[in-house]
């Protein structure tokens, strides 16, 4: 292997995976890749029903996710690497190539993740949103003696510059200070779903401040709540990074 660092995020929908992305974008020794699963993922489910832009995204990507995986594991630029991945991506996939790489679980409390996915994604179900397969991917790293980065959103928006030092550390890159800050708009590494999910982060220039949800949360979602606070609950009880 070479000495390239690669980053591997895996992340539900809705957990400022996004606004990590842009943060690891500002580091000159980085290149960032804004899910290159997500094709594979929609060939191979019914997502591709519901999901929006779904003709561009199987237009503009790799839809063999044993060629993204390659790409991942070979591709070389610049000293890091940054995949950002949704954990329902990572679908009938040999999962041996993690081993190589630096694996970083980012989740969100569902209370507050749920109401906001509903808002592009009518009707979500436990699939959609990657719990139970972050336990599942948990427990195969574990049996594989793999330590992943484990860290909660909120984490990282209530005090941004100690998450991503620590974050740093963890991943053994150093720190840079100018992850903290970007300029508003688009980055020419999004994908061609940024129209429908990037608008609060083409909106700022920074992680923004942590403040809890005030809406009543929508009684629809109750029940994909209850099913996904267990996994969430387990997750956390797991982390490693605050």
């Amino acid at each position: 292997m070479d000495n390239i660092k690669r980053i591997c995020l895996w992340s539900g929908p809705r957990n400022i995976s996004t606004a990590l992305m842009y943060s690891f974008a500002q580091r000159e020794d980085t290149n960032v890749f804004d899910e290159p699963l997500y094709a594979h993922y929609l060939k191979n489910t019914q997502a591709y029903q519901y999901h929006p832009g779904v003709k561009d995204i199987l237009a503009t990507q790799e839809h063999d996710g044993f060629k993204v995986v390659k790409m991942m594991t070979t591709n070389t630029g610049n000293n890091v690497l940054f995949f950002k991945n949704m954990t329902h991506h990572l679908l009938h996939l040999d999962k041996s190539f993690m081993k190589d790489v630096i694996n970083i679980f980012l989740t969100r409390n569902p209370v507050e993740m749920l109401p906001s996915f509903a808002k592009v994604i009518d009707n979500p179900t436990i699939d959609d949103v990657g719990y139970a397969l972050h336990i599942e991917l948990l427990g195969y790293l574990n049996n594989q003696g793999i330590e992943p980065i484990i860290i909660d959103s909120k984490d990282i928006l209530l005090n941004p510059k100690k998450a991503l030092a620590n974050l740093c550390y963890k991943a053994e890159i150093p720190f840079d200070k100018c992850m903290l800050s970007w300029k508003p708009g688009p980055r020419p590494e999004d994908g061609s779903w940024a129209k429908y999910w990037y608008d609060s982060v083409h909106k700022s220039t920074g992680f923004m401040e942590y403040k809890p949800k005030s809406d009543p949360f929508p009684e629809k979602l109750k029940p994909l709540l209850e099913e996904c606070m267990p996994y969430y609950e387990r997750l956390v009880k797991n982390q490693n990074l605050s």
